[in-house]
C-alpha cells in the first residue's frame, strides 16, 4: 500500500532536498550529550502525561 503524500504546492524533490540537508543536523543533536539530555526529559514528561490520561 502506497503511503499518500499530503496535498501541498511544494514540489516533491524541494522537500527531498530538504530533508538531505536537515537530516544529518538533527541526527547529530540527538546524538550529542545536549541532546540525549532533552530527548531523556521529553520522554519522562511523556510518561507522566500518559500516566495522568489513564488515571482519569
Amino acid at each position: 500500500m502506497a503511503k499518500k503524500q499530503p496535498d501541498t504546492n511544494i514540489p516533491q524533490h524541494e522537500i527531498e532536498a530538504l530533508a538531505r540537508c536537515l537530516l544529518p543536523e538533527i541526527q547529530k543533536f540527538f546524538e550529542s550529550p545536549e541532546g540525549q539530555k532533552e530527548f531523556e526529559e521529553w520522554k519522562a514528561q511523556r510518561a507522566k502525561e500518559t500516566e495522568k490520561k489513564r488515571s482519569v
